[in-house]
């Protein structure tokens, strides 16, 4: 009977000439490796998030924008030279031998041909609106400075129909004349010049309603994900 082999090794040890079995990896890096993969729609949630509340911010800085400002585009040029024919028609014949400056300092010559006072009314709204805030309006670019030039002309063209009809009922005693060429000319501008803001003004609406409606919205998907976290690398979005 043949002895046992002494070389016989007991079952899991290593033989020799033979590599020792690799190392299996930790458990916590497969733990890890899921940990980065959850970590991956979080990142996407917080980056569509500051992308939507960036875009908020934009949206309502140019809302304020629109807000404050005018765009007349061409009618610029036409409000421009309708200022010039406006100031121009100061200098012809508002009446008789009165042209419009006279009537508005109550000169002697407008004295003489019996003025009325929407006559003196119309002049002075006209330089005021008609020239000074219209030019103003149109070098700031200015809102607010737009629309007092458009109620200010507008109330202008109303006493420029009272000061032509006061021209043309003037009593038989008096040896006044009637209507010039001033006062029908300065009449017809600042129509014009009200037209004109009133588009400027209505086309600026429209954009800031547009805007708004813009703001809305991003404010929408902006708070749709919200910006609040919960907990430490946490993010929850805000449903509606």
């Amino acid at each position: 009977m043949s002895e046992p082999d002494d070389t016989a090794h007991t079952p899991g040890e290593a033989q020799p000439g033979e590599d020792p079995p690799a190392q299996r990896p930790p458990a916590a890096v497969g733990s890890g490796a899921q940990a980065s993969s959850a970590d991956s729609p979080l990142a996407d949630d917080r980056s569509a998030a500051d992308a939507a509340r960036r875009a908020e911010h934009d949206a309502a800085a140019a809302e304020r924008t629109i807000a404050a400002a005018i765009d007349p585009g061409a009618r610029a040029m036409v409000v421009a030279v309708a200022v010039l024919v406006l100031l121009f028609s100061f200098t012809l014949a508002h009446t008789g031998t009165a042209n419009g400056w006279e009537v508005l300092v109550s000169a002697d010559d407008a004295g003489a041909e019996a003025i009325a006072l929407p006559s003196r009314v119309f002049l002075t709204l006209a330089v005021v609106f008609g020239a000074v805030m219209s030019m103003l309006a149109l070098i700031t670019r200015r809102w607010v400075l737009a629309w007092i030039a458009l109620a200010g002309c507008a109330l202008a063209s109303v006493f420029g129909m009272l000061a032509v009809w006061s021209r043309q009922t003037v009593s038989p005693n008096l040896a006044a004349a009637g209507v010039g060429p001033g006062l029908l000319l300065g009449w017809a501008t600042v129509i014009v010049l009200t037209f004109h803001w009133l588009k400027v003004v209505w086309g600026r609406t429209v954009a800031q309603m547009d805007a708004e409606h813009e703001r809305r919205r991003r404010a929408a998907d902006a708070e749709q994900y919200g910006d609040g976290n919960t907990g430490p690398g946490g993010f929850t979005p805000r449903l509606k």
